[in-house]
Parts: structure tokens; sequence; C-alpha cells
């Protein structure tokens, strides 16, 4: 009974109502899980979920989401050793998915991207370098954009 009662209700919801009720129902749901049991439930849900989904497409749309709090849990000081773990995977995971990404990006939307990147990169890159340290790494990076 309660199956063709959700057959009913579901058929008669638009996508955007589905959303809005999954998104809290899950809240509700997850609320008094540990992470332990979300852990098994994702290991145990998480190819049926991925079945059919475009991931190139989804990807986008969920990492602005999800990348504050992971980042924020492997840079934890309560996780100290993922916390030495995080930029040594960056540093080899990021040239590679930029190698993959940046050619599909529109050429307005990628100047616009790189430009960004470079000065996150500059900035973050020479924090808490001594001036002459800086002036050095900062010729080296534009010694390497002439190239």
């Amino acid at each position: 009974m309660l199956e063709k009662m959700m057959e009913y209700m579901m058929g008669r919801m638009s996508k955007d109502e589905k959303e809005d009720i999954m998104e809290k129902m899950m809240e509700n749901f997850l609320a008094d899980m540990t992470e332990e049991d979300k852990k098994d439930m994702m290991e145990g849900m998480m190819s049926e979920m991925m079945e059919g989904v475009d991931m190139m497409e989804m990807m986008p749309k969920m990492m602005p989401k999800m990348m504050p709090k992971m980042m924020s849990q492997m840079m934890g000081g309560e996780q100290e050793e993922k916390t030495s773990m995080m930029p040594e995977m960056m540093m080899g995971m990021m040239p590679n998915c930029l190698n993959m990404m940046l050619p599909k990006i529109p050429t307005g939307e990628r100047t616009a991207f790189v430009l960004n990147m470079v000065g996150i990169l500059v900035e973050q890159g020479s924090s808490g370098m001594l001036e002459e340290d800086k002036a050095a790494f900062i010729s080296k990076v534009m010694e390497k954009i002439k190239t």
C-alpha cells in the first residue's frame, strides 16, 4: 500500500518538488546517523546510485557544495595524519586535473579561470616568504609564463 501511495505522490510532483523533498528528507534521515553509519551506507549505495549518471555533468554541480566540508575535514587539526597527506595529494592531482579540464573550458571562461588560478598560486605560493625569496619565486613564475 505504501508503495502505491508513493508512486501516486511522486508521479504528481515536479522535478523541483522532488529535489526539495529529497533534500529535506535527507537532512532528517542523516541527522541521527554516525559518521560510520553514513560511510557504510554510501559504500553500499554508491554503485547503484551512480548507474546511468554522467559524472562529468554532476561533478561541477556537486563540488562547490562538497569542497568546503571536505577541505575542512582533511585539513582539520583533529585529523593530523590527513593534514600532512593533503598537500602532497593536491600536488599530484591538481596538474593532472588541469591538463584534462582546461582544454574543455571555453576560451573566454578559460582565460578568467587561469588568471584567477595564477593569482591564487602566486599569492599563496609566496605566502610567508621573505621579500627576497618572494621576488625570486615571482621571477621563476614569470620565466615559466614566458616560455
